[in-house]
């Protein structure tokens, strides 16, 4: 898939109701840190209840009810390396700890 600049959008769809504003906002901050240059913009999405799902443009790299937890930054940035630029190299993301 080739990604356009409006499919460089990073959009973290919370539960509000959940209290997930923070950890939304946390995980913004991690993958911006990583992925300022590259991405069109980062979105926090208020959603339904129990919803905690990352996307990429219109793929969904994540989601909370489907694998029963949160994500974790560093597996977050490998998938949109992945699709963004494959050979790039994340430093410390890239090796188990």
């Amino acid at each position: 898939m080739m990604y356009t600049a409006l499919s460089r959008r990073i959009a973290i769809h919370y539960c509000p109701r959940c209290g997930w504003l923070t950890r939304a906002a946390w995980m913004a901050q991690e993958i911006g840190k990583t992925f300022e240059a590259d991405l069109a913009e980062i979105a926090l999405v208020p959603s339904a209840a129990g919803v905690f799902d990352v996307w990429l443009g219109d793929e969904r790299l994540f989601c909370r009810q489907e694998a029963g937890d949160f994500p974790t930054p560093k597996g977050i940035k490998q998938q949109i390396r992945d699709r963004l630029e494959p050979g790039r190299n994340l430093g410390h993301s890239d090796y188990d700890q």
